[in-house]
């Protein structure tokens, strides 16, 4: 026997079932979105690597995106994130878009990761925006969209938290303890990487990278204090709008958020489960010139990525994926013998037209073989047409999920599937 091929490492396939959740997923994000406003749209997998140049930060570009020449020796880069492309688009007709513009999309992305739990190199992404607003309102906007997304996949406040920070109250703060302009960049992204390093390798890299030991203690001192955030007018603000939207308890502020992409100028966030088991949820921030880089006027916006690996562990772990059949709203038309290959055909297409899911079996087993198929697949209902029902203008219905069966006049056909189905709705 020949060695079945490998998948490429860091990917997945999905079967059926995992299909089936991944839509059930893609289901819940489009419900959120579309609560809150928002549009769906996309764009191209392929972009030249000039443009995450321009908009996103060196690790992702040197270090995380797939990148290769195409045959005019240009170099394309897989997408490894979606803000960039949206800069582009926006700027490409930003004197015909009404502003504010609120996006949403879902679809894949490449990074070059190591694999590992929670992390692959090809994963789906929900991106979420709000662009051409400034204002307090726009980010608390985005989070209770983060926060009622995580209320509609079952999870609760004391399971997840949305941990927020500003980048402005940082700023601010580096500068009262002595950090030079020239250095904050550099802190912010050791900020970044302090739950992914031990306390005495961050210890040893802030020195490293020109703090002394007084600004170090007065730095963990900052990143310790959960009461800071009273001290920024724009976060008493945004958390006195989330009270107001209703998802307050899913918050809380967290000096240690910083976010680690470059275009992010004020409000910052991440969604993590309480437990600290699992990489963050999503992240996203405010970012004050999305456009300007790629050639457009500068435009104010917050957004949002959560990508569905993290998530679906999550959800997983805690036992919140609904148990999701693509079959089970659907309707198994048997093929009784070949005389009744016609009528069977018939009356699948009527279900069809009527818009029903029908499945049927290739050729004409025994009934028994075409039920047991039925069943396993987790089909609802199936149908017997013989030729005494034939004869007497009536089908037998079987209820596969209770075990009961009934004899039905065809004309009665569509009402009776739809009470049946009516009484466990597809997920």
């Amino acid at each position: 026997m020949e060695r079945i091929v490998k998948s490429v490492k860091g990917t997945r396939d999905f079967y059926p079932e995992e299909m089936a959740v991944r839509r059930w997923l893609v289901s819940k994000v489009e419900e959120v979105s579309s609560a809150f406003g928002y549009q769906a749209y996309d764009g191209p997998c392929l972009e030249t690597i000039d443009l995450y140049a321009a908009k996103s930060g060196e690790e992702l570009v040197k270090e995380q995106a797939f990148v290769f020449p195409d045959r005019s020796g240009e170099n394309i880069a897989l997408r490894p994130e979606l803000t960039p492309t949206l800069a582009r688009m926006v700027a490409s007709r930003q004197n015909e878009l009404v502003f504010p513009c609120r996006w949403w999309s879902f679809g894949p992305f490449w990074r070059y990761e190591r694999p590992q739990k929670g992390r692959t190199r090809e994963f789906f992404q929900w991106n979420i925006d709000l662009i051409g607003s400034d204002h307090i309102s726009a980010d608390a906007e985005l989070i209770a969209v983060a926060a009622e997304f995580l209320r509609g996949v079952g999870l609760k406040p004391d399971q997840v938290k949305i941990l927020i920070n500003d980048r402005r109250l940082m700023d601010a703060e580096l500068s009262r303890i002595g950090i030079q302009a020239e250095l904050k960049p550099a802190v912010l992204r050791l900020i970044d990487r302090i739950d992914k390093q031990t306390a005495d390798v961050w210890d040893r890299n802030a020195l490293e990278l020109g703090l002394n030991s007084e600004q170090l203690e007065a730095l963990k001192s900052l990143l310790s204090n959960t009461d800071l955030w009273q001290q920024s007018r724009e976060l008493s603000a945004l958390f006195a709008s989330l009270e107001a939207l209703g998802v307050r308890e899913y918050t809380a502020f967290e000096p240690k958020i910083i976010r680690g992409l470059d275009y992010y100028t004020g409000t910052v966030f991440e969604a993590r489960d309480t437990t600290g088991s699992f990489r963050a949820i999503l992240g996203g921030g405010h970012y004050a010139n999305l456009v300007g880089d790629v050639g457009g006027r500068p435009l104010p916006g917050v957004g949002f990525a959560m990508g569905d690996v993290v998530i679906l562990l999550l959800l997983e772990s805690l036992g919140l994926i609904p148990a999701v059949n693509a079959a089970a709203d659907a309707v198994f038309v048997s093929v009784f013998d070949e005389n009744c290959q016609t009528i069977s055909s018939r009356v699948s297409a009527r279900l069809r037209r009527a818009g029903f899911k029908v499945l049927t079996y290739p050729g004409t087993e025994k009934l028994a073989k075409q039920l047991k198929y039925a069943d396993r697949l987790g089909a609802r209902a199936a149908l017997v047409i013989g030729p005494d029902e034939i004869a007497r203008g009536e089908v037998v219905l079987k209820d596969l999920a209770s075990r009961t069966q009934q004899v039905v006049p065809e004309a009665e056909l569509e009402n009776q599937l739809a009470r049946i189905l009516a009484q466990r709705p597809a997920l």
